[in-house]
């Protein structure tokens, strides 16, 4: 059973920051992605942010320059970090590791307000 459990939601003003954190445990080989999807009330799950076990990263356009992902792979970590946050990046923020399948946390709230 593979488990990921994120933390660092949370409600900021425009223009502030945040972090997120996401650990993966359980029976796992290896792990090749990790990443973060968000999904914002009546809108698709869309990719955030995804990090290869290289360190290799790729964002969506509409975060780039203001986001940053990284991981730490021997705690099996993936972090986001997220600067000038603006009320259209409220949304769950959900983590994911790739490693035989998909895994999924349970998702964290980030609530910006104006």
């Amino acid at each position: 059973q593979v488990r990921l459990v994120e933390s660092g939601g949370g409600l900021v003003q425009a223009g502030g920051s945040l972090r997120l954190s996401c650990k993966a445990s359980g029976t796992i080989i290896r792990i090749d992605d990790m990443g973060w999807y968000r999904q914002a009330p009546g809108k698709e799950r869309e990719l955030v942010a995804a990090i290869t076990s290289g360190g290799s990263t790729n964002y969506a356009d509409s975060v780039k320059g203001r986001f940053t992902a990284s991981r730490y792979n021997a705690k099996r970590a993936v972090y986001l970090q997220m600067n000038s946050l603006k009320p259209e990046d409220t949304a769950v923020y959900y983590c994911y590791a790739a490693s035989c399948g998909i895994y999924w946390g349970q998702g964290t709230q980030v609530t910006v307000s104006s």
